[in-house]
């Protein structure tokens, strides 16, 4: 089976600038022809490349609305990230409310099953076998990036299921129960802020299953349901979530809501990055838990929202001042510690090694550095690749020539003159 990505380019907009190439946290992008092209085996569809396109030639797949038509029953599970997108909103029922106004039968809000997984994380914490940090695991573009770049740091991951995944479980359940239809007739959609929780639904880590029907962008989302919100005058009250809940969509909010001080929180893969480097190096050992999160400040700043991620962040964070600390407790859900948990183990995924084969990998590590040796090393990405050394690795591995790099063409053709 093909793995699936939700990240793509249109290369009728691509100018073959190397914006993206440059930006990308697994060297995925190389510019062949005057085209950015995808190495998929490396992509993790953290989005960067979306947010960082000038021409907008990357973009996202999610669903759409019109998929619910194939489903008697249809639950919205709205992103805590959701809340951020409107102003002056006061109340989350008005969000809530538009939701059902648009084709949707019921709501579970994600921040429901936040505030389940807070307090099993707690739990895990105070095991005396815990590994310290401890690594979130609810931003999956982060649980990509560990298992191809970082594979000494996985037994660091939290291996509980993400929010999202929990909530579809038990949205699906109680829809079943109050419609008393079959599970299959039921859809369960999450809105999501960004495409690497897409890509989590087809391919899920940790998990052998996902409920989740389909994912839809809160940026497709927005104008119909505020323009269904703008009509509403006094909104039933739906919401069931408290503010532990909702924080879950910046940065911060997992990691304050565990109540401990050894904490530490970064956003944006250049921060990100440099935090599991000091993990690996094994200087943040004092630390209890760490919080990452790809986008910049949080989901909030996912490239499928549609406000400026610190205008979305001040918002949600005006919210938390109407809502109950907490409102959804393990022992209020029929659910098992299994549920919770993840029911296989999230593995390396090397495809950033030269060979399979150490004898082989050896021997091409060897010749990079001898390529590397006679580049400029300026990192100037003319090339196509990223760096020097990428460009190195893709003349070992035959994806790109000498000639390639301006510098070596260039003092070729004056061997050749002189």
């Amino acid at each position: 089976m093909d793995y699936f990505h939700s990240v793509t380019l249109d290369a009728d907009r691509c100018h073959g600038c190397i914006t993206c190439v440059k930006r990308c946290p697994t060297e995925a992008i190389r510019v062949k022809n005057g085209k950015a092209m995808i190495i998929k085996e490396r992509c993790i569809d953290c989005g960067e490349c979306i947010r960082v396109c000038p021409h907008h030639a990357k973009k996202a797949v999610f669903d759409k609305l019109d998929m619910l038509s194939g489903f008697a029953y249809n639950v919205a599970m709205p992103a805590p990230a959701l809340y951020g997108q409107f102003n002056n909103l006061d109340n989350v029922d008005y969000v809530l409310n538009g939701l059902l106004d648009i084709g949707f039968s019921d709501v579970f809000e994600v921040a429901r099953a936040a505030e389940l997984v807070s307090e099993c994380t707690r739990m895990r914490l105070a095991e005396p076998e815990c590994p310290k940090p401890l690594i979130s695991t609810a931003c999956p573009a982060i649980v990509r990036l560990i298992r191809v770049r970082f594979p000494k740091l996985l037994p660091h991951l939290l291996a509980i299921r993400a929010p999202v995944e929990i909530a579809a479980d038990i949205a699906r359940r109680e829809a079943v129960e109050k419609t008393g239809l079959a599970p299959e007739k039921i859809g369960v959609f999450f809105i999501s802020p960004c495409p690497a929780k897409v890509t989590a639904m087809h391919q899920p880590l940790g998990s052998d299953h996902c409920s989740i029907s389909g994912v839809l962008a809160i940026s497709d989302v927005y104008k119909p349901l505020l323009a269904a919100m703008n009509k509403i005058k006094q909104p039933k009250p739906l919401s069931e979530c408290g503010l532990t809940g909702i924080s879950w969509a910046y940065t911060g909010g997992e990691a304050t809501a565990l109540l401990r001080t050894k904490y530490l929180a970064a956003d944006g893969m250049e921060n990100v990055i440099k935090i599991l480097e000091e993990i690996e190096d094994d200087k943040l050992e004092d630390l209890d838990f760490v919080e990452l999160d790809a986008c910049f400040s949080g989901c909030v700043g996912g490239c499928l929202n549609i406000e400026n991620p610190y205008i979305a962040k001040t918002r949600v964070r005006q919210l938390r001042k109407y809502m109950p600390v907490a409102s959804n407790h393990m022992k209020d859900y029929a659910l098992d510690a299994a549920d919770y948990c993840w029911n296989r183990p999230v593995e390396y995924d090397p495809v950033m090694q030269l060979d399979n084969d150490l004898e082989r990998a050896m021997k091409k590590m060897q010749e990079t550095q001898r390529i590397e040796k006679e580049l400029p090393g300026i990192d100037c990405s003319a090339c196509g690749s990223p760096s020097c050394h990428a460009f190195a690795e893709d003349v070992v591995e035959g994806t790109a020539r000498m000639s390639d790099c301006m510098f070596v063409l260039k003092n070729r053709l004056k061997d050749i003159m002189e």
